[in-house]
């Protein structure tokens, strides 16, 4: 895992010290080396900041080339099947390292874009082709590793976060109003758009080539969930996952340095260091607790870990830990209200002090069908009530709605967002507020597939993994997520949901395989999210605090009536969304 950057000029050259500084920007997110190239006219540039887990030695370091210096690459991520590529391609190429990295020069030298379908991991890199005179950027299939660009008429920019680009001196800081308001209808800021006008994110499973002499640049996605709709046999099934789960968890093992786990007591932690077990690897485990929780899941978390003898780690988060927040603006780059923010970096602060790489349960609930939301609306597609066995039809726009609304906690409504704002700025207010939904809505999906292909756009890719990547990266620890392996997505997604989702339990595959190995106080545990207790964000003078003197209320962007009212109405979700603002908004503005 590491942090990259990059820049062409093509009517000035490049400040060889302020890019420097632009990829140092991102230190915290590979302390363990840097390395800068520059094209001999002083027009291209790549930087690299590496946290180094294959081929420790110098031979590993970044920006890398191949032999005759015709291919460079700047390259964040891991590629966990890089020993079989390295394998097909080595009679052609002579490899000079042992890193992930060279695989992808290499068969970029012998695929050309195509090296993409190979690639299964998590990665965002950009590579100069010196021939053709292009660069290219790309982003791995879920949107794992993060990638910013920022274009005028003769100056393309690129970074792994927002901060490196605006390093530059050369993006303008002008907030984009129409995301600014979508941020408060969904959380985040949904792709391509960020919270800047002129800074995009290249969004999952797309590339991106620009003509170093024009900065003509063409945009492609190369990855898409299939729509089968196979009929298998159920014990088929489950052990075939079984083996394709045993199978990610042991290539996103593979380093020369030793690899934790996260683990919760949940599902889905669970399953990453017991499938690790399957293969006598024994990681070290990291836990959060919270005081003043009766179910902290730290508790949950040590019978699993006493269950499989692995050693664990916990941390107590306090009411003090929300004094963190005002580092969130710097640590996230753009708002995000998530309300695990603060744990996350608090746990991922806890790992990086034992290892510098963790297994994560991400990505479960989206492959297993494990949200709440999904099994309601099985159960409403699929009743088993005698009144009503007719399957229920859905059309787009009844499952876009039932989806927008589970996922309204504390959203703000066309309405809402005209009684908040200053009367100039209802013009940004999308005429479809669920504009984003509705863009990764699959009509030849069936509904309830749709609404995981939503969940896998939207919710994971935009808000959860954005998330996990921001808070572990501020503390240089990488976490890799086995369930988001494309070829489990692809396997599942294959087959009819009747054979995933059962009535009454939930992620029913990944149930039946873990049910004997572990305790029934574990299998038997309603689904809690990573979340803090009530207790600690419904304070109202917490809110009241933070709100008291409002920079966005100063600069007339907010109604001061608007935040009065909702501290008077106790609106929790609404206020968490509005401090979120609030400090993103201090930070970079006030």
């Amino acid at each position: 895992m590491c942090g990259i950057v990059g820049h062409i000029s093509i009517r000035s050259h490049i400040d060889k010290a302020l890019f420097g500084v632009m990829c140092d920007t991102i230190a915290h997110r590979g302390p363990d080396d840097a390395g800068l190239y520059f094209s001999s006219d002083t027009r291209i540039a790549l930087g690299h900041r590496r946290l180094s887990f294959l081929d420790l030695s110098e031979r590993g370091r970044q920006p890398m080339s191949n032999g005759e210096g015709t291919i460079w690459l700047t390259f964040n991520g891991e590629i966990y099947n890089f020993k079989e590529i390295r394998r097909e391609l080595e009679s052609a190429y002579s490899f000079k390292t042992g890193t992930d990295s060279e695989v992808i020069i290499a068969g970029y030298k012998r695929w050309g874009y195509k090296v993409l379908d190979k690639l299964k991991g998590m990665f965002a890199f950009g590579l100069y082709d010196t021939d053709r005179r292009k660069l290219f950027l790309a982003r791995d299939r879920f949107g794992i590793k993060p990638l910013y660009y920022y274009q005028n008429n003769d100056q393309f920019i690129f970074g792994s976060e927002i901060k490196a680009i605006l390093a530059s001196n050369v993006a303008p800081k002008d907030i984009d109003f129409s995301s600014f308001t979508d941020y408060f209808v969904y959380r985040y800021i949904p792709s391509p758009k960020t919270i800047w006008q002129d800074i995009k994110k290249l969004p999952a499973a797309h590339y991106l080539e620009v003509d170093v002499n024009s900065l003509h640049t063409m945009s492609k996605e190369y990855w898409t969930l299939g729509h089968r709709n196979q009929n298998i046999n159920e014990k088929e099934l489950i052990e075939e996952i079984d083996q394709l789960i045993l199978r990610s968890v042991k290539q996103h093992t593979v380093a020369d340095v030793p690899i934790g786990s996260f683990l919760s007591g949940g599902y889905d932690s669970s399953a990453l260091v017991y499938y690790a077990k399957r293969f006598a690897y024994d990681p070290h485990t990291f836990s959060i607790g919270f005081a003043r929780w009766h179910d902290s899941e730290h508790k949950y978390a040590k019978v699993v870990a006493d269950s499989l003898g692995l050693k664990n780690k916990v941390v107590v988060a306090d009411d003090h830990s929300l004094d963190l927040l005002s580092k969130m603006a710097w640590v996230y780059d753009e708002p995000i209200a998530d309300i695990s923010i603060i744990p996350t970096y608090i746990v991922s602060q806890l790992a990086r002090t034992n290892v510098k790489a963790v297994l994560s349960g991400e990505g479960a609930d989206e492959l297993f069908g494990g949200y709440s939301w999904q099994k309601n609306f099985f159960d409403l597609q699929y009743p088993t009530s005698w009144k009503d066995r007719a399957k229920r039809l859905f059309t787009p726009t009844d499952t876009v709605e039932y989806y927008a609304n589970a996922m309204a906690m504390g959203c703000f409504n066309s309405d809402e967002l005209k009684e908040m704002l200053n009367p100039n700025l209802h013009q940004y207010i999308a005429d479809d507020v669920h504009w984003f939904y509705r863009q990764h809505y699959d009509e030849e999906l069936s509904p309830l597939k749709s609404i995981q292909k939503m969940d896998i756009k939207c919710f994971m890719g935009e808000l959860v993994l954005t998330k996990i990547d921001r808070a572990s990266m501020a503390n240089s620890l990488e976490v890799r997520v086995p369930f988001l392996d494309h070829e489990l997505f692809e396997r599942i997604f294959s087959v009819s949901e009747r054979n995933y989702f059962k009535q009454g339990i939930t992620k029913y595959v990944l149930h039946e395989n873990l049910k004997a190995h572990f305790p029934a106080r574990i299998m038997k545990r309603k689904k809690q999210g990573f979340v803090w207790p009530d207790s600690y964000y419904m304070d109202i003078d917490w809110y009241n605090k933070h709100l008291r003197q409002s920079e966005m209320v100063e600069h007339g962007i907010v109604n001061k009536s608007y935040i009065d009212k909702q501290i008077a109405q106790k609106h929790h979700w609404k206020l968490w969304k509005l401090t979120i603002m609030e400090k993103w908004f201090a930070h970079y503005i006030g």
